[in-house]
């Protein structure tokens, strides 16, 4: 009898975990008061210190993860990968940024102002800009998806957020009146993805080749694991403690925020699924295609938000709902997978 996969009890219950967060970060904020304005001024080029060192905890362990030594296997599956790639940099960006245009100055038009809705605008750019590098291995294992081919996608989608991630966001904020400090964007692409992923392909050779594989991925990423989640959790409460009065004054802006979010998850889903089934790609290189597509590097997103646009902005604010609502969303469309088996 086949073992039932089972998501670990902490990503099971983010969602629950993030809800907490904007309840306590809210209360936080609202009792602080100006007491948060100091915490907020610990910048340095822009980029401030505490969350830049919350998010390098979150993102290095899953750097560590990255073996570019599996690119060579490229050609043993190029369909997938070329899907894969199609929609994560030529489809899925562009069609974040619709949904968010046609939410955020038409459908919302009464209630948010032009200014306000091209920041919103800009954090779902960002979080469409960012294909998932983590949390699509959990995806992949719970979908019976093929893990070889799942090291392979992240491996090659590390590579180019390094060159496509700045043009592409800069391209797309065109459509707002926001100007491009492509500067602090570069600079966040080199802090939050080439220095830690240098890092991390480093320590997991040199781990490798002392202890072993099997130690390294049985017993040192277990334990780095926590460490990942407490640092993404903290963030979360700070960035809801900076947004408590925007909260405060627009609580319904959360549900705003997540209705095209949730939309563009699930068709970028069946985008990539049909063509998966058109392609005659197998299970198991199907489901952790449109898995990748589906989910976002929401380090990432929060990470630059918070450098170009700041800890209280709209921005910063639209990726921090996004992490609030992927788990749920990525959960239903792993059973959808199931039940779709093939």
């Amino acid at each position: 009898m086949k073992t039932k996969k089972q998501i670990g009890f902490f990503e099971k219950y983010l969602s629950l975990w993030v809800a907490l967060c904007i309840g306590g970060g809210i209360l936080i904020g609202h009792f602080a008061g100006d007491n948060m304005q100091w915490l907020s001024s610990l910048e340095l080029y822009k980029v401030n210190i505490p969350i830049a060192i919350l998010i390098w905890a979150m993102i290095y362990p899953m750097m560590l993860q990255v073996d570019f030594s599996s690119i060579k296997n490229v050609g043993k599956t190029p369909k997938g990968l070329v899907l894969t790639l199609i929609v994560n940099w030529l489809i899925k960006p562009f069609t974040m940024a619709f949904f968010a245009w046609i939410f955020f100055t038409k459908i919302y038009a009464a209630f948010i102002t032009p200014e306000m809705a091209g920041e919103y605008i800009a954090g779902a750019i960002l979080l469409g800009a960012a294909p998932c590098t983590a949390m699509v291995f959990v995806w992949s294992y719970l979908t019976d998806g093929d893990p070889n081919y799942t090291l392979v996608q992240v491996s090659v989608n590390d590579l180019i957020i390094l060159v496509a991630f700045v043009p592409i966001v800069g391209l797309l904020l065109g459509i707002t009146d926001i100007s491009i400090p492509y500067d602090t964007l570069a600079a966040s692409i080199v802090i939050f993805v080439v220095i830690p992923l240098i890092a991390g392909y480093i320590t997991n050779r040199i781990l490798i080749r002392s202890h072993g594989e099997e130690w390294f991925k049985k017993v040192f990423l277990p334990k780095l694991k926590p460490v990942s989640i407490l640092a993404l959790l903290v963030t979360l409460l700070l960035l809801f403690a900076f947004q408590g009065i925007n909260i405060l004054n627009n609580p319904l802006i959360i549900l705003f925020i997540a209705i095209p979010l949730i939309l563009q998850t699930y068709l970028i889903f069946f985008i990539t699924w049909i063509a998966g089934r058109k392609l005659k790609l197998p299970h198991a290189i199907c489901s952790p295609s449109a898995m990748i597509g589906a989910s976002n590097f929401f380090e990432l997103a929060v990470a630059v938000a918070i450098a170009m646009f700041g800890l209280q902005s709209p921005a910063a604010l639209v990726t921090v709902v996004g992490v609030l609502v992927e788990v749920p969303v990525m959960l239903s469309l792993v059973w959808l997978a199931n039940k779709w088996r093939y």
